[in-house]
């Protein structure tokens, strides 16, 4: 069945099958409607640029169906506004949503730095195919078609992100976790990780789509 990708700003993405839509980490840097529509939205983890609360109430209230699979401390910022529509996951959980089969990977937030406690974090994996980790480098126990690759963060260098690629092993890897990488460094990521990363690789511009 086909999967239709589209790439919003930095961490997010909308998914598209059979007329129904699953957003992963509609966050303060993407756009304000990004989440608008979603029949189900998935998100990783609490730090803004993943998790923009204000607008995932407006979500919810336009659509009294869409649902929220999240980690428990987002799950306690909403459930209570929302009862029996935001569900609390971890990893190995497994779940349909929106009729998407979804797996939960992951636990821990990337290392920031040795002073800063981590926080919890999971990755997704979508009708086992595509994985959207948040901000870790997971590496699930299944393969991987697409991974969403976080590119540039304050917890990665480019070294880190080409191993991950090669550990995981997709056949293509899309760039997400972008917004603060500029026009003048993205060239030299696309040829390293094009050159080094062992798979096919893709940037997607914001509102871009790709059929998967």
């Amino acid at each position: 069945m086909s999967l239709k990708l589209t790439k919003k700003t930095h961490a997010c993405v909308r998914l598209e099958k059979d007329g129904r839509t699953l957003v992963i980490d509609p966050g303060a840097f993407s756009e304000a409607d990004a989440a608008l529509g979603a029949d189900a939205v998935l998100v990783t983890h609490e730090h803004p640029d993943h998790f923009a609360e204000d607008r995932l109430r407006t979500a919810l209230e336009a659509n009294p169906a869409a649902e929220i699979w999240t980690l428990r401390s987002v799950a306690e910022k909403l459930s209570a506004a929302f009862p029996g529509r935001v569900h609390t996951v971890g990893h190995g959980d497994a779940f349909h949503a929106a009729g998407f089969d979804v797996q939960v990977h992951g636990e821990l937030h990337a290392v920031i730095h040795p002073d800063l406690p981590r926080i919890t974090n999971v990755g997704f994996l979508v009708d086992g195919s595509l994985f959207h980790p948040g901000d870790a480098l997971t590496v699930p126990d299944h393969p991987v078609d697409t991974l969403m690759l976080p590119v540039q963060a304050p917890w990665s260098k480019i070294s880190e992100v080409i191993e991950y690629v090669r550990e995981v092993k997709p056949r293509r890897a899309i760039d997400i976790h972008d917004a603060l990488l500029t026009d003048l460094a993205r060239p030299i990521y696309d040829t390293h990780l094009g050159n080094l990363g062992g798979a096919d690789h893709a940037r997607l511009s914001p509102g871009d789509s790709a059929e998967l």
